[in-house]
């Protein structure tokens, strides 16, 4: 029996294994998600083991961080050397920003209606005479193929874009915009937070990738990966600098900067080791389990959240189906906004995670985001809560 259908036919397996589900309902993964038991004994032993001076740094630990991009690697693809384990996300994106050779008129394309983190770091690059060119889809977060390939020019030299939109749930076709890449001679950086852990999310078709795992791998925050293709990482200048990836011996000094082999060189000092153990062990679940598992399991939970914000009059924003949609489901209500807030807070007080986001004309949205542990019966108890909350 696959580990998906065991948690899901033991609910006592399921609680030990997930303590989020224990006394509420966790639907806000696109938020910071709750971390996996396994992820939490990883995290104690290696706290025990710091306080009780237990702990070696050198070649045992460097061991156990080789192991960790193994379990990076088993999860995006490619191959261990190409993952720097740093988070968060926005420090990776910065690392891509800050460590190309930009030329004035070189053109950058990207979406001023994703997530922050994801818009900052190349709108800064505007100082070195970068453009910065935006994609303006037909619906919020819908970036296919097509609009990409009408925004190139031949002084276009990167696409930074999302795997998924945080609010509406619009899922990349990444093979489809990669292959565009590689026509045009394109860099291809992808904001991957809201598909790793929960879709596929492969590195084979972009240069660089960047993701903390406090969304879908159920980790904590502040322990990410970075991927920098093994072809673009003498191109990628690293851009900080420390005793951990400049080679030091016996952390002497030298007069000389080397950096250490593969993706190490963007790693500069002591890495979150708590953390990023804890990341391993949901990664380790969650591949254990399959992405594509996963992924159908998420589609299934969607579609029954659907038909149920339907019957309660609700306009769901972004895909239901399909390979755009994802596990993010968004509903606003256009006639009665103050029913959203509303909602929200009644959610709350029944011990219901979900998520308050707006949009850029302000209209607020209801954001749901569950996981695949989480279960229909669930769904159902969370829109019996809306349905019982009134206006």
């Amino acid at each position: 029996m696959n580990p998906l259908e065991s948690y899901l036919g033991d609910d006592t397996l399921r609680r030990a294994a997930f303590p989020a589900c224990r006394d509420r309902i966790f639907f806000a993964h696109a938020a910071v998600a709750p971390i996996t038991q396994a992820a939490l004994e990883a995290m104690e032993a290696f706290n025990l083991a710091s306080a009780t001076g237990e702990l070696d740094y050198g070649e045992v630990f460097l061991k156990r961080m080789d192991r960790i991009r193994g379990s990076a690697a088993r999860l995006f693809g490619g191959a261990p050397d190409e993952f720097a384990l740093l988070g968060p996300t926005s420090l990776g994106l910065s690392l891509v920003a800050n460590g190309l050779d930009w030329s004035p008129g070189d053109e950058i394309i990207t979406y001023l209606d994703d997530y922050p983190a994801n818009v900052y770091p190349w709108k800064q690059l505007e100082r070195l005479g970068v453009k910065i060119v935006y994609l303006e889809p037909a619906e919020t977060g819908a970036i296919t193929p097509e609009l990409v390939r009408a925004a190139i020019t031949p002084r276009t030299k990167l696409l930074a874009l999302a795997s998924c939109h945080f609010l509406t749930g619009y899922r990349l076709d990444i093979a489809a915009i990669g292959a565009i890449a590689r026509e045009h001679g394109i860099l291809f950086c992808l904001d991957a937070i809201q598909t790793a852990g929960a879709f596929p999310t492969p590195v084979e078709e972009v240069d660089f990738l960047s993701a903390d795992s406090h969304k879908w791998m159920l980790g904590p925050s502040s322990a990410g990966v970075v991927y920098v293709a093994k072809a673009r990482q003498e191109m990628l200048r690293p851009s900080l600098y420390g005793a951990w990836n400049v080679v030091s011996p016996n952390f002497i000094a030298r007069d000389e900067i080397i950096f250490e082999p593969g993706a190490r060189r963007y790693e500069p000092g002591v890495l979150n080791a708590s953390g990023l153990l804890g990341m391993e062990a949901s990664i380790d679940l969650l591949t254990g389990i399959g992405i594509d598992r996963i992924a159908a399991r998420l589609l299934g939970l969607k579609a029954h959240l659907c038909e149920g914000l339907d019957r309660l009059g609700l306009r769901i924003v972004g895909p239901r189906e399909g390979a755009a949609a994802s596990g993010i489901t968004s509903c606003t209500d256009s006639d009665r906004p103050d029913r959203i807030g509303h909602l929200y807070h009644t959610l709350h007080q029944a011990g219901v995670a979900a998520s308050f986001r707006h949009d850029r004309a302000g209209r607020p949205h209801l954001r749901f985001s569950p996981h695949f542990y989480n279960t229909h019966d669930e769904v159902d108890r969370v829109l019996a809560v809306m349905d019982g909350a009134g206006t």
